[in-house]
Parts: C-alpha cells; sequence; structure tokens
C-alpha cells in the first residue's frame, strides 16, 4: 500500500534518528511534543508503526513491556538490563543463516529472527560493584 508521506511522519522519525537509542512510543511522543506541542499522542504511534512496516525503524516487541523503535534497521541483536531495562545493540555481527538452522516439526518456515539477550549493562555493573 502506497501511503503518502507527510511532515508529522518525517519529525517522528527524525526524532528517533536523534534520539539514537531504544525509544519507546512515549520518549519519542515526549521529545516530537516538546519541539511541537499541537501533535497527538496517537499520531506519533500511528507514524512509529507505519516507519516500522515500511522498513524505516525497526519495531522491537519486549513481552510485558513497551515495544522499543530502533533507528539501526540492519541485522543485529539486542541485550535487556535485567536492572534498569535498557535495550542496547550487541557487539556482534548477525548470523544471517540462523533462520535455515531451526526447524518446526510442524512443516513450518522461518524467514527472520529477533535475538534478545538479557544480562547487566556496564552503568548497572558499576552501581552494584
Amino acid at each position: 500500500m502506497d501511503r503518502r508521506h507527510t511532515i508529522q511522519r518525517e519529525i517522528v522519525l527524525k526524532t528517533v534518528r536523534r534520539l539514537h537509542t531504544h525509544v519507546t512510543a512515549d520518549d519519542v511522543y515526549g521529545a516530537v511534543r516538546a519541539e511541537f506541542p499541537a501533535v497527538g499522542r496517537g499520531t506519533v504511534y500511528r507514524n512509529l508503526n507505519i516507519l516500522a512496516e515500511e522498513g524505516e525503524i525497526r519495531k522491537i516487541e519486549v513481552p510485558g513491556e513497551a515495544d522499543r523503535f530502533d533507528f539501526t534497521i540492519a541485522a543485529h541483536y539486542h541485550v535487556k538490563c535485567m536492572t534498569c531495562k535498557r535495550i542496547s545493540d550487541v557487539d556482534m555481527a548477525a548470523i544471517p543463516q540462523l533462520p535455515d538452522t531451526i526447524k518446526d516439526s510442524r512443516g513450518g518456515q522461518f524467514t527472520l529472527c529477533d535475538v534478545a539477550f538479557t544480562g547487566i549493562c556496564p552503568e548497572c555493573r558499576k552501581k552494584n560493584i
């Protein structure tokens, strides 16, 4: 489906890129609203999802928490801090053949995978030392 390119969508995209981290929709909404007070929450949420569908940003589904949006669209993995819940990129190359190695006894075929590790980020480790 061809969608019209809107100013609001461009603002949301620029904000995700400017924040340069794994942001929630509320994070983006707060940053956009600081510059453009008339923008609605629904407009930001809708445009984040459209941008993810179009491949401009990456949507990271976090079980039990708000989805995150990533400015990096290239294949990569994440780590979630058990203490502060921050999500960060993992410094390792993606394994493109990984979905091919997974077997489904029901005959399904995997095309993508989203790998997320769990650990403790450097900032939280420093606080606990």
